[in-house]
């Protein structure tokens, strides 16, 4: 199975078209693969948690009954990119399977919805949040190394209680950032190549090749989201995780849950509204 079709131009040349849309399936079948790995992991073989032991008992006594960890308009963002990478999702791979609708214009308004949702965040996490939160600090690495230790069975000291994001979300949302800018970018010129009330229709503002990388990098990183959201769908409903999903949608958490797996002098707690 070859990852990506050619056709042959009006000058003789081999051009990308598109992936090979069997890749639906190896995505599936990955993301799949991975959540039954995973449960049965940590169903027989995972260690519980330990940390160490470095919040004082004045700093948990200042924290909130409910701690803030979600604002609003940062919960609306995700739900509305939510919805927005579902309807892509749907709108470009539910045709290859047989169902057939006029997907091409759900497609780019849905892609609109994106990348407006996407730009909005970039402005609101880069001058009203703390923009550093979601990414990988020294403090993480050194954890990490600690836990890979002693997952291992080598002698290592207890890693300390998480910033506000766990290393994992961190890595994830590198990966998603990726893939979304990805088909963020391509999906922007490809909307060229269709007719829109934004833009005169221009196939030609690109050559051949230069459009069909273009759709192999919309269509791989199409088809990465798709194993991508099955974990992250996944990790969302898992009884452990319940908490911070729930903080997605209330926009706070419990103390007691703050306190069993966040430091406070790593992420400094703030008593959600009532």
């Amino acid at each position: 199975m070859g990852i990506i079709e050619w056709a042959r131009s009006p000058w003789g040349e081999d051009v990308p078209i598109h992936i090979s849309f069997a890749l639906i399936w190896v995505m599936a079948i990955a993301g799949l693969a991975f959540l039954i790995v995973h449960a049965i992991w940590h169903k027989f073989f995972a260690k519980p948690e330990v940390f160490a032991d470095t919040t004082s008992p004045e700093a948990a006594a200042r924290v909130p009954a409910r701690v803030e960890r979600h604002s609003l308009a940062a919960r609306a963002f995700h739900w509305i990119m939510a919805l927005a990478m579902f309807a892509l999702l749907a709108t470009a791979f539910v045709p290859r399977v047989g169902y057939r609708f006029p997907w091409v214009t759900y497609h780019w308004i849905a892609g609109i919805v994106l990348t407006v949702s996407i730009l909005f965040h970039i402005v609101h996490a880069s001058f009203f949040m703390d923009f550093w939160s979601i990414w990988p600090d020294s403090i993480d690495i050194e954890d990490a190394k600690k836990r890979l230790r002693r997952f291992i069975g080598e002698a290592a000291s207890p890693p300390r209680r998480f910033a506000k994001y766990p290393l994992e979300n961190k890595a994830y949302h590198t990966i998603i950032v990726l893939a979304g800018l990805s088909v963020m970018f391509t999906g922007f010129f490809m909307m060229f190549r269709v007719r829109t009330p934004f833009f005169t229709r221009n196939p030609y503002l690109f050559g051949d090749m230069t459009w069909g990388m273009m759709y192999v990098l919309h269509g791989l990183a199409g088809v990465g989201l798709i194993a991508l959201i099955m974990v992250h769908i996944y990790f969302a409903v898992r009884p452990e995780k319940l908490a911070i999903t729930g903080s997605m949608i209330t926009g706070s958490m419990s103390r007691e849950h703050y306190l069993q797996h966040h430091d406070p002098e790593r992420w400094a707690p703030e008593s959600a509204a009532e």
